[in-house]
């Protein structure tokens, strides 16, 4: 009995993942057509944000964390340089590799969404405390490492 209980848990639980990532997708959607960028395009802008500590990205670290063939990310950056929003320069450690950052166009174009992101932010998040927010992304990253590990075990046939 509590495992078939411990079962709907775990169906209800992915299904919510199932609609949160649908949704999501649809914020990044409208995000990028604000820019009039195409949604991994403004994923890729997200993820150079986010990795970017003052000396620029590899297309690597973007492909690591977006989960993508950095093939996909060189081709996107390339256009998003054409746009104006990336800049790309060869790595001051070793010229094989290019390094992305924003430019200032992509920063100010990214401060304007700001009061809607906030806006968004409330609306999605606004009955959760810094704690439990907290909390929530502890449990997700666990469950994200074992969705990893499954996945694994699945493909090797171990499961």
């Amino acid at each position: 009995m509590i495992e078939k209980k411990l079962d709907k848990s775990i169906k209800t639980f992915i299904w919510n993942i199932v609609e949160i990532h649908s949704q999501i997708e649809e914020i990044h959607k409208s995000w990028a057509e604000l820019l009039g960028i195409t949604e991994p395009q403004w994923l890729i802008l997200f993820a150079i944000n986010d990795l970017d500590g003052g000396r620029g990205v590899s297309g690597v670290d973007v492909a690591n964390k977006l989960r993508i063939h950095p093939a996909f990310v060189t081709n996107q950056t390339k256009s998003l340089e054409k746009a104006g929003l990336l800049a790309r320069e060869p790595s001051p450690d070793d010229a094989r590799y290019v390094l992305m950052s924003l430019t200032s166009k992509a920063r100010t174009e990214i401060a304007k969404l700001s009061k809607k992101r906030q806006s968004l932010n409330m609306t999605m998040f606004g009955n959760l405390d810094e704690q439990s927010l907290d909390e929530l992304n502890t449990v997700l990253s666990s469950i994200a490492k074992n969705a990893v590990l499954a996945s694994q075990k699945l493909s090797m046939g171990m499961l």
